[in-house]
């Protein structure tokens, strides 16, 4: 293998992990907005992400606008977050960490056979729009349109959450919330309906993921199973309840999958746990993570 031809090698793979760490970050944002403030893991989230992709397919099926599915399944999302939050997770607040996530583990198994009722066993095609359908010229390589398009829009998502977080009053009482919710009650604010919003826009961060993974993985029922362990080792690893943390670790793994990929790919599903475990043993509460969080 020559040089160039090494190095134009190296650099899709680079972009190409850069494109599977995008999607860890939507998913680990989602997780970790929820445990920060509302401290539930939220095991069902693979299969909103399912979800997402198949609500995006169908959609599109109906409308035949992409932008339209891109946009309607988040949203739908959000909405069902909504409805479990209230009718499901509300009642176990207070209660051991394990009992939300038992629950949403059941319903994660729920969503899945109700996927395979209502769309079939068989997976389903996801075409991305004509316009995203060529490649561009990046000088080194060319690289497909579609791909460079899941990075800006992950990008602009990110940047409107810090701005969110960081610059709204209702973005303040959610970091308040997460350090000191005690103190949040007696000023009188309503947390109970900041938890429903924060948990609907978790749900809706991975109805995202979802329908903007579904064209370069397709869309089956089982699409989540894997994933959402991937995303639960990016959130440890950058550490739980840390979105700063879920950005830097969804890169990271998005890289180290790819680069194991290339070099050596029957490690490649297990090199993030190998990564998760050397990262805890030098930091214990992950990249950005707090000691005594899960206590």
């Amino acid at each position: 293998m020559t040089l160039d031809l090494l190095l134009t090698t190296l650099s899709a793979q680079l972009f190409t992990g850069l494109v599977l760490g995008t999607i860890y970050v939507l998913l680990a944002l989602g997780l970790s907005l929820i445990f920060g403030l509302l401290t539930v893991v939220n095991f069902s989230h693979g299969s909103l992400y399912m979800l997402g992709a198949y609500l995006g397919f169908s959609v599109l099926s109906l409308t035949g606008n992409f932008w339209l599915a891109l946009l309607a399944a988040p949203v739908m999302l959000a909405f069902l977050g909504l409805v479990v939050e209230r009718s499901l997770i509300r009642p176990l607040y207070g209660r051991s960490i394990d009992d939300p996530l038992l629950l949403t583990f059941g319903l994660s198994l729920i969503l899945i056979e109700a996927a395979r009722l209502i769309w079939g066993k068989l997976g389903l095609t996801f075409d991305p729009p004509a316009a995203l359908a060529g490649s561009v010229n990046l000088g080194f390589i060319y690289f497909p349109s579609y791909r460079l398009f899941v990075i800006c829009v992950t990008a602009v998502v990110v940047i409107a959450l810090a701005l969110f977080l960081g610059r709204t009053d209702l973005g303040l009482i959610v970091r308040a919330g997460t350090r000191d919710p005690l103190m949040v009650r007696a000023l009188g604010i309503d947390l109970n309906r900041v938890w429903l919003l924060v948990f609907g826009i978790g749900c809706g961060l991975a109805g995202l993921a979802g329908v903007l993974a579904a064209p370069m993985r397709g869309v089956y029922a089982e699409m989540g199973v894997t994933v959402i362990i991937e995303s639960f080792v990016v959130v440890v690893v950058g550490g739980m309840g840390s979105l700063a943390g879920a950005v830097v670790a969804g890169l990271l793994m998005g890289e180290v999958v790819s680069l194991t990929t290339l070099v050596a790919p029957k490690m490649a599903d297990i090199v993030v746990f190998i990564v998760m475990a050397v990262v805890l043993m030098v930091r214990p509460s992950g990249f950005f993570g707090e000691a005594g969080l899960m206590e």
